[in-house]
């Protein structure tokens, strides 16, 4: 028996394969969707991961930039209290240096030389004083640029002649003496100290030692 199907099968099956469609993008449009908020759900979970490590990072870097400061402080306060330790070591060992130089300045002033004030800033000695002749005057030199283990370089800045007035009571003809009055410089020497040898005997820096008087007649 043969039958024939009069129903519109075709649309059937259009109908069929649109709802199969809708259903399969609906499935991929919820597998996509499920997809995208499963890899955004990890990347906002690794950078959750990275903020927190650069606060870690930062926090350390705030830890470390305070001790960097207080290390530079130490350094600084390590600095300062060597400074003074240099300072009281130089005080300690320079403190004879006056008394040597006025020593050496006796034993090497020729006679007829008078020096008035003798003055020391660092390592530069000035002298001023009267001598009877300019021989007198070159003999000093020649004494402290050779004889002297303390001074060197000797410079002589200035040589006048000045006529040294009567002594009061002296009567109208008193004579007038001429004398020179000279101004010279030396350099303090860096050397070992004699008396002790043992570490070098620099001049302590900053002022001038008081002035002091030296004669031989």
């Amino acid at each position: 028996m043969i039958r024939i199907n009069l129903l519109p099968h075709r649309e059937a099956r259009r109908e069929r394969r649109k709802r199969d469609f809708v259903a399969l993008g609906a499935m991929v449009a919820m597998a996509g969707a499920a997809v995208a908020m499963a890899v955004g759900f990890g990347i906002n979970s690794q950078i959750d991961a990275q903020d927190r490590r650069n606060q870690f990072i930062a926090a350390e870097n705030a830890k470390l930039d305070e001790q960097i400061r207080e290390i530079a402080t130490l350094r600084a306060e390590i600095d300062a209290l060597k400074a003074r330790q240099q300072a009281v070591e130089e005080l300690q060992s320079n403190r004879t240096i006056p008394v040597h130089l006025l020593d050496e300045l006796v034993h090497n002033t020729p006679e007829g030389i008078y020096l008035k004030s003798v003055s020391q800033t660092e390592r530069r000695l000035a002298m001023v004083g009267y001598a009877q002749t300019n021989e007198r005057v070159a003999e000093l030199l020649r004494n402290l640029a050779g004889r002297t283990e303390w001074l060197e370089k000797p410079e002589l800045t200035e040589i006048k002649a000045v006529d040294l007035k009567p002594r009061a009571g002296s009567g109208k003809d008193a004579e007038q003496r001429r004398i020179y009055e000279f101004s010279l410089n030396a350099v303090v020497r860096s050397l070992t100290d004699p008396d002790k040898g043992g570490a070098p005997a620099t001049v302590a820096g900053g002022g001038a030692t008081p002035a002091a008087q030296v004669a031989r007649n």
